[in-house]
């Protein structure tokens, strides 16, 4: 059961000998390893792994999903140093020799195609944008101490909480 999307229609069964959730009789491998490096994604047939952590962002650190055994690792966050790519805007620049991708934020995946567009169509000399995301599941549902700043301890639903984003640089 889930508190937004209710009840599981499926029939879900736990095989705790082999290490499988069993959903519908589909069989899904289940790992409990922090690292990487040590899932053995080959053995489970995983080719592709999406990297959603928002742990292991940088080309060396998403290298560990490689070495357990995946040949590429798509990051769904913004890196550091890994290319990033978003469909509509430089996908074409995809070159499959490269193991590692980031496929850069939410954000910038709401941004970019639109301001594409309008670039190439008129040109932009200089743009403004505003996000207002939904809550996320860091953010506190009453209001308490942040470690972060203080506007992250505000409680979510009362609150439109300000906060930085990396979208306009990642368009540029």
């Amino acid at each position: 059961y889930d508190s937004t999307h209710n009840r599981c229609p499926y029939t879900v069964e736990c095989d705790l000998d082999n290490k499988k959730l069993l959903v519908d009789g589909q069989k899904i491998s289940v790992f409990m390893e922090r690292d990487p490096s040590k899932i053995a994604w080959g053995t489970a047939g995983a080719d592709y792994v999406v990297e959603s952590t928002g742990v292991f962002t940088t080309l060396d650190k998403a290298n560990a999903h490689i070495t357990g055994g995946a040949k590429k690792v798509i990051i769904s966050a913004p890196s550091a140093d890994a290319p990033m790519f978003v469909m509509g805007v430089n996908h074409t620049k995809y070159d499959k020799s490269m193991n590692i991708v980031s496929n850069a934020s939410c954000t910038t995946n709401c941004l970019a195609p639109l301001a594409k567009v309008i670039n190439d169509k008129f040109g932009i000399v200089e743009g403004l944008m505003t996000t207002v995301h939904a809550i996320t599941a860091t953010q506190k549902t009453v209001d308490g101490p942040s470690g972060k700043d203080w506007r992250s301890g505000r409680g979510a639903f009362q609150n439109i909480i300000p906060s930085s984003t990396g979208a306009a640089k990642a368009v540029g």
